[in-house]
């Protein structure tokens, strides 16, 4: 999967690749990860990116024509390798909330992704209206760029990929995967059998998996129900 970031720092993404289990998703090629800075694509001495927004107003706004020859640059350098179909993804407040479906989306598409990271007030409307096919957001609360939001991104496309994590099939265990229904996941315990005076629930050292798959499943009803019960409403799916 290669993944096109832009970015104007470069440096924050640089512990993600190297620390951790999702590191092996570099290490073994799974994700081609490369970086592109739009003050690489700007005019001038001083190679602005930035500018007043027209109106007024506190803060700066991305100029729309760095960012735009940025995209153009790694769309010609995509369509050599016969991948010019990517989405282009920009994290903003006002974008669809980031959930798993997206992940499972975007790990099962061959083409990857270009991924904006916006700064400062925001990106020229006229550039995100002829060029960005999608917006996420991790929430709703603003951040000082779009780094963090790519940063989650990335770490939940790298465990998705193959041989990153231990065993390949434990990722769909976790909360939201088709697996479970789109539950949460269930409890987990582990040595000593009691701390602290609390034990394990009994069940879980019974040796009965039968027994035990049912109690994970009574309890990730439970907990979804009491936690999120938006998730019993609405079905899992794969993509969106």
């Amino acid at each position: 999967m290669r993944l096109d970031v832009i970015t104007l720092f470069e440096e924050l993404f640089k512990p993600f690749m190297s620390l951790g289990v999702n590191r092996r998703a570099f290490e073994l090629g799974r994700i081609d990860l490369r970086f592109w800075n739009p003050r690489d694509y700007a005019q001038g001495a001083y190679k602005r990116v930035d500018d007043r927004p027209f109106g007024g107003g506190p803060g700066m706004v991305m100029m729309a024509e760095p960012l735009a020859l940025c995209v153009q640059a790694i769309q010609g350098d995509r369509g050599k390798l016969g991948q010019n179909k990517a989405p282009v993804i920009l994290f903003s407040p006002v974008g669809e909330r980031l959930a798993q479906a997206h992940v499972q989306e975007l790990s099962e598409a061959s083409e990857g992704a270009i991924l904006i990271c916006g700064r400062y007030e925001g990106l020229d409307q006229r550039f995100i209206d002829h060029f960005v096919s999608r917006q996420l957001s991790l929430g709703d609360f603003v951040l000082s760029g779009g780094e963090v939001a790519c940063l989650a991104l990335m770490d939940a496309l790298a465990r998705l990929q193959p041989d990153v994590l231990n065993d390949n099939k434990s990722h769909e265990m976790d909360s939201f995967q088709p697996s479970l229904g789109g539950l949460l996941d269930c409890p987990h315990y582990t040595r000593p059998e009691t701390w602290r005076e609390h034990a394990v629930p009994h069940v879980l050292l019974s040796g009965h998996h039968q027994d035990i798959e049912k109690w994970r499943q009574e309890k990730r009803l439970e907990l979804t129900r009491e936690l999120r019960p938006d998730l019993l409403k609405t079905p899992f799916k794969a993509s969106s």
